[in-house]
């Protein structure tokens, strides 16, 4: 079975909310709401993933001593294995926006739960709520 790194991220507010993005329609999993990322490309490391993710999808710029490892994916969907380190940010330049015709919401952490997520990215949600 083929696995597939993707790295996401938790983006985090001021406020201590989250950043949720809606996959679009048109795309798996279309509707459902994921912490931002993307897959990592070969010779990326997963940083470098998500700091050209975060520019292309919203707009924004981070550096990796910003991207703090908190904890992974490890999950099998039918034709593939995901393995997804999540990193928490709270320091990035630029205005959050959606390049990509996604919906954004900002999520307070207790909120998470409220937001259907594809079933790798559930587990996840206790350990960012434990560590806010």
């Amino acid at each position: 079975m083929k696995v597939v790194l993707v790295s996401a991220v938790a983006l985090i507010d001021a406020d201590g909310r989250v950043l949720l993005a809606q996959r679009p329609e048109g795309k798996s999993m279309a509707g459902l709401w994921e912490f931002p990322g993307g897959k990592v490309e070969a010779g990326e490391s997963p940083e470098d993933a998500l700091i050209r993710e975060l520019h292309e999808e919203l707009g924004i710029d981070t550096w990796a001593s910003c991207l703090a490892p908190l904890t992974f994916a490890s999950h099998t969907y039918d034709d593939f294995h995901l393995l997804m380190p999540l990193f928490a940010c709270r320091k990035w330049q630029g205005i959050v926006q959606a390049r990509e015709g996604q919906a954004l919401k900002w999520v307070r952490p207790e909120a998470l739960r409220d937001y259907p997520m594809p079933p790798a990215d559930i587990p996840l949600i206790p350990i960012l709520r434990d560590w806010l």
